[in-house]
């Protein structure tokens, strides 16, 4: 059996080390079979490659060398009883058993064995794994398995939408290698099978003699192997020799095979990691652009709201802003005021479900110093304040019945009475308001004044859910982020593919301001740069109720209409002839959507 005989030149320490390998890496780092403590080696210096009987020493930076026959070397075959030097060091090529008495009188038995390879392996995944960028870690995983395998040249192939890239190559020599086009057999054969070959000599071998890697490289010998991550084809290594004397051999293949497995799974993460870091900066990129004022949003039935937005927003009309809760609605009222010539006069905003009814008036009118008990001074109402201005009246269907006919008449006669007043004050405002109720269902019910509502339904908007705006969500989430990770000085900028998918699939009840609470949770909780579904605290089906088969088969055609009016630029004629429906169809459904 073959060893090294290796001989420290300061201290005369001798040991001998068993060559059970057919790869065998030199360097001063501790994971190599041969470790040599001298600052002037490299952390992995060089390997010695056996094929069969012949054993051939290689640098593995072109700017390292060691010394053989008196003369500086970068590659060179060795037989049994010649010596190579590394540094300080000597290593004698020997034959028989490793077993030297060291200096410090213990027998030396071979250092490594598989606990050496398995660290080699450890340090081959830090190294790729550490790499900034997708492009630098194809080049640091060829060469790092180049290097473990002894190689001359190697390709690393990866498959981008079923289309073969090469990401990398590697040549021990100087000459560039450019197989930019690839379309070899060799490499049709390992994708089409997704199995590891390996052509000994490739020159004699009938079947890929002729391939076009073995002719125009002049390869002897070729390994190819999938990169394979579960079920996901990634690409292929590709290595080659062009020395006849390197020969692969089947155990060069097995640890090929075994440093690719590693491989794949760290390229994998790479991939999805580059993706992802994509799909953020697109994210933020089309967040430029998208949205109107402090709206953000792109989608089809956005644009339409706010083309709406713009029209309406100079006019000095009533409007009345419908839709869930939670979608903006004053947001959209703080836009219509920027938009019209009152911006630079008092937006003051009133939630009317939110304060009781026995104070809403005097919050509304104000009231006169000795109007009630606790009137101490004159107090001046939201109308009076909002003076020149916009008044937003949230939530006006939970106004009671008494306070609508007052309400109806400042409207009408644009005065204002204080509580404890008899003289009306002139007021000049806009009135925008809102409501996540069917007022049209209330006026039949009795609870609320038609009348009343004509005054303030000059224009009507709505405001589409959240689960029909499509991949605004994205947009939004993303602003989120980014503003409440500046906030609370939180590592989170982007989100995982994981919770992409359940930013779009989820149904979002609580819409906009759901979203909002989960995502400054998720911000302030998470240590990672990625938000991923955990940290939503959400799942796909948990908003999801049981409705009634025609609601189901309602929503989904009014889903299926938006997409279609999308996709064709909502352009209504040409929608109706993609869907085969009559135009009649698609007015009525934009209707209920609440658009123009």
């Amino acid at each position: 059996m073959a060893f090294l005989r290796v001989t420290d030149g300061r201290t005369n320490e001798v040991r001998d080390i068993a060559l059970r390998k057919p790869l065998v890496l030199i360097g001063r780092a501790e994971g190599n079979d041969v470790v040599l403590d001298d600052a002037s080696l490299a952390p992995t210096h060089a390997n010695i490659l056996r094929k069969g009987n012949h054993f051939t020493v290689s640098v593995l930076d072109r700017a390292s060398t060691f010394t053989f026959e008196g003369r500086r070397a970068r590659s060179t075959d060795v037989r049994v009883g010649e010596e190579v030097g590394f540094g300080r060091f000597s290593v004698m090529l020997m034959e028989g058993e490793a077993k030297t008495e060291s200096r410090a009188g213990q027998t030396t038995a071979s250092p490594l064995g598989e606990v050496g390879q398995l660290k080699k392996l450890v340090e081959f995944s830090r190294a790729i794994a550490a790499e900034p960028s997708l492009e630098r870690t194809f080049e640091a995983l060829l060469a790092a398995v180049v290097a473990v395998s002894g190689a001359e040249k190697g390709f690393l192939i990866v498959l981008r939408d079923g289309e073969r890239h090469l990401a990398a190559s590697h040549n021990v020599g100087k000459e560039t290698l450019d197989l930019s086009r690839i379309s070899d057999s060799i490499v049709d054969r390992v994708l089409r099978e997704r199995k590891s070959l390996i052509v000994s000599d490739a020159m004699r071998d009938a079947e890929f003699a002729s391939a076009r890697s073995v002719m125009e490289l002049k390869l002897s010998s070729v390994m190819c192997v999938p990169l394979a991550y579960r079920n996901e084809l990634l690409g292929v290594l590709y290595l080659g020799n062009d020395n006849v004397r390197n020969l692969f051999a089947q155990g060069d293949l097995v640890l090929l095979e075994v440093f690719a497995a590693q491989a794949a799974v760290i390229l994998h993460a790479a991939i999805r990691l580059d993706e992802l870091v994509l799909a953020n900066k697109n994210l933020r990129d089309h967040l430029k652009n998208a949205g109107q004022g402090g709206i953000i949003g792109s989608s089809g039935p956005m644009k339409e709201v706010f083309k709406l937005l713009k029209r309406v927003g100079p006019a000095d009309v009533s409007v009345l802003v419908t839709g869930e809760t939670g979608t903006g609605k004053e947001l959209v009222a703080k836009e219509l005021h920027r938009l019209s010539p009152r911006a630079n006069k008092p937006f003051i905003s009133l939630n009317c479900g939110a304060i009781p009814e026995h104070l809403l008036e005097s919050e509304l009118f104000g009231y006169r110093k000795g109007a009630f008990t606790g009137a101490v001074t004159d107090k001046v109402g939201k109308f009076e304040a909002a003076e020149g201005g916009t008044i937003f009246l949230d939530e006006i269907g939970e106004m009671p019945m008494a306070l609508q006919v007052k309400l109806l008449r400042v409207l009408q006669e644009r005065s204002v009475e204080r509580v404890g007043d008899v003289r009306g004050r002139p007021i000049d405002i806009r009135v925008v308001s809102a409501t996540n109720k069917n007022l049209d269902e209330e006026i039949r019910n009795g609870n609320f004044r038609e009348d009343l509502y004509y005054r303030l339904n000059e224009v009507s908007l709505r405001l589409p859910p959240l689960r029909e705006r499509g991949d605004d969500v994205l947009l939004i989430a993303q602003s989120l982020l980014t503003r409440f990770a500046e906030q609370y000085g939180a590592r989170a900028r982007g989100f995982s593919a994981g919770a992409l998918n359940l930013l779009r699939s989820y149904r979002w009840p609580g819409n906009v301001r759901e979203l909002e609470n989960r995502i400054k949770k998720a911000v302030i909780m998470t240590d990672r740069q990625q938000i991923t579904p955990e940290d939503l605290g959400v799942s796909v089906g948990s908003a999801d109720a049981l409705r009634t088969l025609a609601e189901a088969e309602e929503d989904f055609k009014m889903g299926y209409i938006r997409k279609a009016l999308d996709e064709n630029g909502w352009n209504k004629a040409q929608t109706a002839r993609v869907l085969d429906v009559d135009p009649r169809t698609i007015f009525r459904y934009i209707e209920k959507f609440g658009e123009e």
